[in-house]
């Protein structure tokens, strides 16, 4: 058995590994620290409407669109903000009017629309969801669907401080 004794090296590179990581950071819980914003995605942006009205549901339903908001750095949930969903669906186009709409985050900052079903456009079954409010950074998103038979679809923002 091999005996280590407590040296001036050993006390030092401690002492320099608690200083690096601050006492708390051994004692408490884990953060989401560095939690990077989402980015734009390219093609996000099309066929958006400024202003699109908060709604409880686009048309007839029947396919949800869920995802989460979060904070860029320490992930806190962020309650109350805006999302604006649009899509091209079995009742229109993208760019009809009556296929937008935009719900509000909850306490834990989860948001979910029902809307109708997503088909294909373009070859691809997707949707574009934007986050257009003034407290944070604009982001626009465009998430694929994996089959145009799903009936959900989740995107998750992480947003920056404007």
């Amino acid at each position: 058995m091999t005996r280590r004794l407590l040296t001036r090296r050993s006390l030092f590179t401690a002492s320099a590994a608690v200083a690096a990581t601050g006492f708390s950071g051994l004692v408490g819980p884990a953060r989401a620290s560095g939690l990077a914003p989402t980015a734009t995605m390219r093609g996000g942006a099309n066929n958006y409407l400024p202003g699109a009205p908060i709604v409880e549901r686009i048309g007839s339903g029947g396919f949800w669109m869920t995802g989460t908001v979060r904070r860029a750095g320490d992930g806190a949930p962020l309650a109350g903000q805006r999302i604006q969903i649009w899509a091209h669906t079995t009742e229109g186009h993208e760019r009809d009017p009556h296929s937008h709409g935009a719900t509000l985050t909850n306490a834990n900052g989860e948001f979910r629309l029902e809307m109708p079903q997503i088909v294909p456009a373009f070859g691809q079954p997707h949707a574009h969801l934007a986050y257009d409010s003034e407290e944070f950074q604009t982001v626009f998103l465009r998430p694929i669907m994996r089959s145009a038979k799903d009936t959900t679809l989740s995107a998750d923002f992480v947003l920056q401080p404007a």
